[in-house]
């Protein structure tokens, strides 16, 4: 009698636990959507240069459009999973509940494997992206406006869609603009427009001497790179908090679908 009352008891919660699991799933897929629809950092002005910047293999711009889509399909996924948990629960299907429990104890083991991987490589992989930037930068940047060269054009675009400058934060006249291809041309400006406050529509017309040749007021002090990763981080808190949350109901799901396992073998044993 106590172990077929706790069996209903742990059939009821994992029935809740997999609402939960469906509503984390839809909790990955929205930031996941948003991501597509953000073109600040995402479109097809930015990208030739994001796809100059590789991490292990994998370029930025192919991880940032993967990233988004992946978390579309994880949580599509999750979706399916949870149903399977629920259908199993309320059918007292125990092949289900197997199958189940594996799928989540795997997909649990696999995101604490991802997070230690994320905590060690971290530092390293910011400083590799820090790098190529600044390289690109160096070596790539050669015009200042948005049509004469396709990674000029990618650099000037993410500075007024992020209004950023650089790779490394502005510090008066001493900026990485400085090193680059384009300043070995001796321009007249000691900072594109973009970094003044230029939009697309005005690039072409726009003066701001003070900015552009003196670098003493009106310029963006945030680097590009600070910026791009306040955009990604700015969804960070979104993640923590699902990622946490599936962690906790990932193992009660597993205990509760292996309680009712073994009450559905003990009545069958019976029979």
């Amino acid at each position: 009698m106590g172990l077929e009352c706790s069996g209903k008891v742990g059939m009821l919660f994992l029935i809740v636990i997999n609402i939960i699991f469906m509503l984390l799933g839809l909790g990955l897929m929205i930031p996941g959507i948003l991501v597509q629809v953000d073109v600040d950092i995402v479109n097809d002005k930015v990208m030739p240069l994001l796809n100059q910047v590789t991490l292990g293999g994998l370029t930025f711009g192919n991880a940032a459009n993967g990233l988004s889509l992946t978390l579309i399909i994880l949580g599509a996924f999750i979706l399916l999973v949870a149903g399977l948990g629920a259908f199993g629960a309320c059918c007292k299907n125990r092949c289900m509940l197997v199958v189940y429990a594996i799928i989540v104890a795997l997909f649990w083991i696999a995101e604490i494997v991802i997070v230690i991987l994320w905590f060690v490589m971290r530092d390293n992989l910011e400083s590799t992206a820090k790098s190529q930037l600044v390289s690109q930068l160096d070596n790539n940047y050669k015009y200042d406006d948005l049509t004469s060269h396709e990674i000029s054009t990618a650099w000037n675009y993410l500075s007024i869609e992020l209004k950023c400058c650089g790779v490394n934060a502005v510090t008066g006249a001493t900026n990485d603009y400085d090193s680059s291809e384009w300043q070995a041309g001796t321009p007249t400006g000691q900072i594109p427009k973009a970094c003044c406050g230029a939009t697309v529509s005005d690039y072409t017309t726009f003066n701001n001497a003070a900015c552009t040749d003196t670098v003493t007021s009106g310029y963006y002090g945030t680097g590009c790179y600070q910026a791009v990763k306040d955009k990604v981080m700015s969804y960070s808190n979104w993640f923590i908090g699902i990622g946490i949350t599936l962690l906790v109901v990932e193992i009660c799901a597993i205990i509760f679908a292996c309680l009712i396992c073994k009450q559905i073998g003990n009545k069958d044993m019976m029979v």
